[in-house]
């Protein structure tokens, strides 16, 4: 066995499967990463159907419903990076966690396992409900599955990153869902995912700009699209690219912030 494999890999995909195994044992968590984007998604999207306008589209509730799956794709992922970032807090309260860090382990193997672990599951559950893509007259052939796997793993890297940077100073989980409500749901809402985000000068379009979430979106709507003729969509490089970058980001803050907590232990 390698240096390598034996202080990352190894513990890294222990602590992945113990993510995993924990999710599916807490049945209710499934439920609700799942329920709550469904309920919303059927809710928001019959209300604003009617009034929703956007030249790319016909002007109907089942138009809105399909512009805003892709949307609805993201939150599940952000629900999901929610919930198992929530782990660390829970390991660091029953003490797993301090034996991980003054163990002789990389410090980039917590950040890996966890990132592994949302990933997973955000993929799962997200795939789960691309079930539903047929219903709003959304194409979901082989060419929309080859788009969209790239899209969700790095969506799902991003926003499990997102949540483990929120979680790891933590050590409450209210106030872990507090900090989420405060702040990633707004990116989600800012991202384009409940409106088309106008283009220009004005604020609307600078926070769609640096909104990091917007590129996620943007890939796996633009993975949705029949291409015109083209493989590629528009706009998908450009947003798996922003992604695969913003989640690096994340994962070197975190392998970092885990860094300076294991030298303090």
């Amino acid at each position: 066995m390698t240096k390598t494999t034996r202080l990352l890999l190894t513990p890294a995909i222990a602590f992945w499967w113990r993510d995993v195994i924990r999710f599916l044992r807490q049945r209710n968590r499934i439920i609700g990463a799942l329920a709550t984007p469904l309920v919303f998604w059927l809710l928001v999207g019959s209300g604003f159907g009617p009034s929703f306008r956007n030249p790319s589209v016909v002007a109907d509730a089942g138009s809105y419903l399909a512009y805003f799956f892709p949307g609805t794709l993201v939150l599940i992922m952000l629900f999901t990076a929610i919930f198992s970032t929530i782990s660390v807090i829970e390991d660091r309260r029953e003490g797993f966690l301090q034996g991980a860090l003054v163990a002789p382990l990389s410090p980039a193997a917590i950040p890996l396992g966890k990132f592994l672990g949302g990933t997973t599951l955000a993929v799962l559950q997200a795939g789960l409900f691309c079930v539903l893509a047929p219903l709003t007259g959304m194409p979901i052939g082989l060419h929309q599955v080859l788009l969209l796997i790239p899209a969700l793993i790095l969506v799902g890297l991003a926003m499990t990153g997102l949540g483990f940077l929120v979680a790891w100073p933590m050590d409450s989980t209210q106030g872990f869902h507090a900090i989420m409500n405060i702040f990633l749901m707004p990116l989600w809402m800012m991202s384009g995912a409940l409106f088309p985000m106008p283009a220009g000068t004005g604020w609307l379009y600078w926070v769609g700009v640096l909104n990091p979430v917007s590129y996620g979106v943007t890939a796996i709507r633009a993975a949705f699209s029949t291409g015109q003729g083209t493989f590629i969509p528009a706009g998908y490089l450009a947003g798996l690219g922003v992604t695969a970058l913003f989640a690096a980001l994340m994962f070197g803050i975190s392998v970092r912030l885990v860094a300076q907590r294991s030298r303090r232990n």
